[in-house]
């Protein structure tokens, strides 16, 4: 019997981190957080107030979470916790026997 199913390669990308306007990885999702957080934040206190004060909060709001992001970045693996212990993990599975599984 002869196979006559077609093969096609298939590209898995460069394997590098995902990279925009200097951002990578994680870092993109918390801006886009940031971006659409004051704009939803713009939007309330334009409606509460003006659209003068609306936009200069989004503006602050905007630029302050843009700089407290490329610092976190920069830190990078210090950013991370480093807690020394003995960590017991409980294990979730259910252990069989032989027999327990024969009936099953």
């Amino acid at each position: 019997m002869k196979n006559n199913e077609k093969e096609y390669l298939i590209y898995k990308g460069l394997q590098m981190p995902l990279v925009f306007k200097s951002f990578k990885g994680k870092y993109i999702y918390w801006g886009l957080g940031i971006f659409v957080g004051s704009f939803l934040v713009c939007a309330v206190i334009t409606v509460a107030t003006s659209i003068s004060v609306g936009v200069t909060a989004m503006v602050s709001i905007i630029a302050t979470g843009f700089f407290i992001l490329s610092r976190k970045q920069k830190r990078g693996m210090h950013e991370k916790n480093n807690e020394k212990g003995i960590y017991i993990i409980q294990s979730t599975f259910k252990h069989f026997d032989n027999e327990q599984i024969q009936k099953i």
